[in-house]
């Protein structure tokens, strides 16, 4: 590892766009007086955020630590540590972070570090990493604390993680991966965390006015008075259940969100399965959000506008909270089929935000565009 003047490392976070770089902005505030103080010595270190698509068109651990390596080059960077929002695959097994003492290098993929606490364990990662990097090679009892094996998010009990084979031909010398369902599952929360669900609600604006003027008007209709008194608990859950994986679905077909893969192999198959289940998630985060959204909207509606003695000759059944809370949780379900058929005035592009496949779509072309100019 390459080290600057005047005791001085340069520490360079090369992030992904969107939540990587996000991520990695926010640690950059803090991260050279950790730094500092956890290595015990008179040594400084300069951060520095470089926003940019390093995993466009390939999702291969070697590749990107080659690319890593040719951008560090061209830089006075002593440390280069690649952030990525993608899940990456190694002989098989879901890859946390790969390091390159030799050339200063470290590749740290965010998902595997889960769905809570995303940007602590990510800032954890990453002096772990840049720490064990600024180590010396030397055997000896000189190193600071990075020179023992990683500790710190590398450890959980979700989520098994252990050393991973590296390849004779790979500038890859340390490897930590994942595996087994906790291993899964921890992925799997750590890509819908950083697909960031709630950012689809705002975006459904024109379903949300749709679902609203269906709520306003059922919520008014005798006739769903009569059904919502009449439906037992299982059944309204049953009509819950059934409108939100229409709107799912239909919010999935119509943005055409299913992510398909036209490789074979078996890493392929598995990333895509990873895709496909972080979409329908994220989705369906964030069409409950709506749905408890709509619940509310009209809970309130039919607190306004309800007349007791009307809804009882109705129904007959009298009006008391119980009876608003039903109507309110059938109205709901109603709303959100309208919301779906409003779906279809989305721009696509809103909606594909939520999609690890089509974000990967657009730092192909934020590249194509950069090599263009």
């Amino acid at each position: 590892m390459r080290v600057s003047s005047r005791g001085v490392t340069v520490v360079a976070l090369l992030a992904d766009p969107d939540a990587p770089t996000e991520i990695a902005q926010r640690m950059a505030r803090m991260l050279p007086t950790r730094l500092a103080d956890k290595w015990g010595q008179e040594r400084r270190f300069d951060v520095e955020v470089v926003s940019g698509p390093f995993t466009a068109g390939t999702e291969d651990p070697p590749t990107l630590m080659r690319r890593i390596m040719d951008r560090g080059s061209e830089e006075n960077w002593d440390i280069v540590v690649a952030l990525t929002d993608l899940p990456l695959y190694s002989h098989g097994r879901k890859l946390m972070v790969d390091l390159s003492h030799e050339h200063g290098l470290a590749l740290l993929s965010l998902p595997p570090l889960g769905g809570f606490r995303l940007q602590t364990r990510a800032r954890q990662a990453v002096e772990e990493a840049v720490l064990s990097l600024a180590a010396p090679q030397a055997t000896g009892a000189e190193g600071p604390p990075g020179s023992q094996p990683l500790r710190g998010p590398f450890i959980g009990r979700l989520a098994p993680i252990h050393p991973g084979q590296v390849g004779e031909e790979e500038i890859t010398d340390l490897r930590y991966v994942v595996s087994g369902p906790g291993g899964y599952l921890r992925v799997l929360l750590g890509m819908v965390r950083a697909n960031r669900p709630w950012r689809l609600v705002p975006g459904l604006s024109k379903a949300l006015a749709a679902a609203l003027a269906t709520g306003a008007v059922a919520t008014v209709n005798s006739t769903v008075w009569s059904l919502a008194a009449s439906l037992s608990t299982p059944r309204l859950v049953i009509a819950m259940v059934g409108s939100v994986a229409l709107m799912i679905g239909w919010l999935i077909v119509d943005a055409n969100l299913w992510h398909r893969t036209e490789e074979v192999s078996p890493e392929a198959r598995k990333r895509a399965a990873l895709y496909n289940a972080s979409t329908v998630v994220t989705v369906g985060i964030g069409v409950l959000v709506c749905y408890v959204g709509l619940m509310v909207i009209n809970w309130v509606w039919a607190l306004f506008i309800l007349n007791d003695q009307l809804f009882a000759s109705m129904t007959r059944t009298p009006l008391h909270a119980t009876e608003y809370w039903t109507l309110s949780w059938f109205v709901a379900s109603v709303a959100t089929v309208g919301g779906a058929l409003g779906s279809g005035l989305e721009s696509d592009e809103t909606i594909r935000a939520a999609a690890y496949s089509k974000r990967e779509q657009e730092r192909r072309s934020v590249l194509l565009d950069d090599h263009g100019d």
